[in-house]
């Protein structure tokens, strides 16, 4: 069942420095289960939201943890604020799904 995966981070300082770490430690391989992924600024609700589409909670899930452990925090860029948890997180089932 396709699923989607958001995050949202309230805006500090609006760095994206361990965001564009981790895109690059993933590089160009193709994640599995990956339909598309969004980032992003919204000023209106002050946070930073991440959107994915998954084919399966399963491939979000095992994603999830592969980027966990891909990297310490101590390593990333911006250490001050890789402890920084989302103010949501959520997974839901999509009841449809349209692909242009």
């Amino acid at each position: 069942m396709t699923v989607v995966f958001i995050q949202e981070f309230p805006i500090g300082d609006r760095s994206t420095e361990n965001y564009e770490f981790m895109k690059d430690k993933i590089g160009d391989e193709k994640i599995e289960g990956l339909i598309v992924h969004t980032a992003g600024f919204d000023d209106e609700n002050n946070v930073w939201r991440l959107v994915d589409v998954w084919e399966s909670r399963e491939d979000a899930d095992r994603f999830m943890q592969r980027m966990m452990d891909m990297v310490r925090p101590e390593e990333l860029p911006r250490p001050d604020t890789a402890a920084q948890k989302p103010e949501r997180q959520s997974t839901y089932e999509l009841h449809d799904f349209v692909k242009n």
